[in-house]
């Protein structure tokens, strides 16, 4: 089952000729998730083969222009494919009030639009599905932004062939052995779980951290994340500047995916100013080495794993 990031926008402020802004696609199974929309997104999105109505929700981080101006040309499009499927929406404070001044021009959309508002001070639960559970939590920028901590909800357990023939274990049974259940042959002595089954599949996380100073909590928030999206705006050379503009450097994200445990690092929000970010990539490695710069199209995927190979 897939659960991967796609790179729709990996630079900041206003568009280059290699860097769209800031937009990503989260894969889970056949669904999407949409975080960020710059403008741009729906290119992007067909450039990469993403199916408009497969969309299930859009996460938006701030109200910033390079994070939101593409979700009014996304929705429209989105209604003339006559998607009649609701749309959740989950964002800051007057987003709804923004977009709605901008759709009331356009031809009605054709499918409902459910808003979510962020107020969140601490992590806080606000989405989940059959797949997957999503919370928000508070970053440290200009205007009110969120992050956002998507995992994979957890798998039951893979009973063993063998041993339902060996023990004669009815159909009846087999749905408790595979929530964790020990099975009563009727004898007296259970068997164990663990000698019915094989070690449950790992859930699997994505952290999503756009615009922010370095926040020193921000580690205990995404403890153990396999993936941790960090903004990396400037390098060392832009500390100064990171501090005024309330940004980060990748040596701050770097020292957040360190101190979280992650499993793998990649930065972007990249300042146009950066015409080769190897300097960035270097400079994060150095703290956290298993980092890698986000590039528009790129595709991180997040295997699976069994509990027993963590």
């Amino acid at each position: 089952m897939t659960f991967s990031v796609t790179i729709l926008g990996s630079g900041a402020a206003a568009p280059t000729s290699q860097r769209y802004p800031t937009a990503q696609a989260l894969q889970v199974d056949e669904h999407f998730f949409l975080v960020d929309c710059a403008e741009g997104t729906q290119m992007q999105l067909r450039r990469y083969k993403i199916r408009f109505q497969q969309i299930r929700a859009v996460f938006i981080s701030h109200l910033h222009g390079d994070h939101v101006f593409g979700l009014p040309g996304l929705l429209s499009s989105l209604s003339l494919l006559e998607r009649v499927e609701p749309l959740d929406l989950f964002g800051p404070p007057y987003m709804e009030d923004w977009l709605r001044g901008q759709l009331k021009y356009f031809t009605p959309l054709g499918f409902p639009l459910h808003f979510h508002t962020l107020t969140a001070k601490e992590p806080e639960f606000i989405y989940e599905d059959s797949r997957v559970t999503v919370t928000c939590f508070p970053l440290k920028h200009r205007v009110p932004t969120w992050g956002y901590l998507f995992r994979e909800k957890e798998k039951l357990l893979n009973i063993r062939k063998d041993m339902i023939g060996f023990y004669h274990i009815p159909l009846r049974d087999i749905p408790a052995i595979k929530a964790g259940a020990d099975y009563d042959t009727g004898e007296g002595k259970p068997v164990p779980n663990a000698q019915l089954t094989h070690p449950a599949i790992k859930p699997r996380s994505y952290a999503y951290c756009s615009d922010t100073v370095y926040v020193d909590d921000l580690s205990r928030i995404v403890k153990d994340v396999d993936l941790l999206y960090h903004e990396a705006t400037y390098g060392n050379d832009g500390k100064a500047r990171s501090k005024e503009t309330f940004h980060s450097t990748a040596d701050d994200a770097a020292r957040v995916a360190l101190a979280a445990n992650a499993g793998k690092l990649v930065i972007g929000h990249f300042s146009a100013r950066y015409k080769d970010i190897t300097p960035l990539v270097n400079e994060a490695r150095r703290v956290f080495p298993n980092t890698e710069a986000a590039e528009d199209g790129m595709v991180f995927e997040i295997e699976q794993r069994h509990r027993a190979e963590q």
